[in-house]
């Protein structure tokens, strides 16, 4: 049976087992550490965890401020509020001094949900990619959000950790191992390459499923790290298959699609589809709601499969 949860709450477990075993980790969090789960660090290590308040801006400071006295530091917040509130403190005082500092961006996408808009961040993987020397990682269930927080606390630099609110399924092997900046083959096939990041790669394999009934073995790529993309991986994908789509809860301007996009322009042009939210806002809703009306199911990339592939849906 597999687990539902959302990739938020496995990186406040992950928080806990980093403070436990390197006393230079401390959290930062911006009045949210309930819903970004920064609490459990809280309760454990109280001394090294510090709450700004409705401050995102002078969070990232204070984040900046310790990460040049050696600590590892992570700053939790929604990623509305990481990437908008705090885009100018986070591109001076932490990216351009190449500081140590995470991140660490829950409630991403529109599956916020009922919240609506001003709390759906659908741009946040094109802002912070564009940073120069930021890596963008979106890992697809907990058990790489779990893998992706450990790794990050051992890579020196900054990073962009988006996660999410909602529950998804655990869709990752046992034996699965994160990697910064290497993509996944999650399943193996000859006739499109489908490549998703985040909530979307549950998707993204139900649509494999639903397209072997068409005749059409779909190779299925969880892209976790946006920045830096694995050119290797996706293009031996693409060199067999001939034809990519790519599948983001997010902006298809500027997100995974655009990273894709830009590798294969310049060393392997071929017909791309892209399933992503089309130059719009959020809105208020369920989230499975808000998957629908903005055409983000495995439904959506089943059709948009098929629309390169030229075989009538059945």
């Amino acid at each position: 049976m597999q687990k539902h949860l959302a990739t938020r709450q496995a990186y406040g477990e992950a928080l806990v087992e980093l403070g436990r075993n390197n006393p230079n980790i401390v959290v930062l969090d911006a009045d949210l550490s309930k819903s970004t789960y920064t609490v459990k660090f809280a309760k454990e290590f109280p001394d090294r965890f510090f709450n700004a308040g409705v401050a995102e801006a002078n969070m990232i400071g204070i984040a900046a401020g310790l990460a040049t006295c050696g600590f590892i530091v992570f700053a939790s917040t929604f990623a509305i509020f990481a990437t908008q509130r705090a885009l100018n403190q986070i591109f001076q005082s932490i990216a351009y001094p190449e500081l140590n500092v995470k991140i660490a961006a829950s409630h991403a996408g529109i599956t916020v949900g009922e919240d609506g808009a001003s709390h759906q961040s659908v741009d946040d993987i094109s802002i912070m990619r564009t940073i120069p020397g930021m890596t963008v990682i979106v890992p697809a269930d907990v058990t790489e959000a779990y893998q992706a927080t450990i790794a990050v606390a051992r890579y020196f630099g900054p990073v962009y950790l988006r996660l999410s609110r909602a529950p998804t399924p655990q869709i990752l092997p046992n034996e699965y191992m994160f990697k910064i900046g290497k993509a996944y083959v999650l399943k193996e096939g000859s006739d499109v390459t489908i490549i998703a990041c985040g909530t979307m790669v549950y998707s993204a394999m139900v649509a494999a499923e639903k397209l072997s009934s068409h005749g059409i073995n779909a190779e299925v790529i969880n892209m976790s790290t946006i920045k830096p993309i694995d050119k290797e991986t996706l293009l031996n994908s693409v060199k067999k298959t001939g034809c990519v789509v790519t599948a983001e809860e997010h902006s298809i301007i500027g997100g995974l699609g655009s990273a894709v996009s830009e590798v294969l322009s310049e060393e392997y042009p071929c017909p791309v589809k892209k399933i992503g939210i089309k130059d719009q806002f959020g809105q208020s809703g369920k989230p499975e709601e808000l998957l629908k009306y903005y055409g983000l199911t495995s439904d959506d990339i089943v059709e948009a499969t098929l629309s390169l592939k030229e075989v009538p849906n059945k």
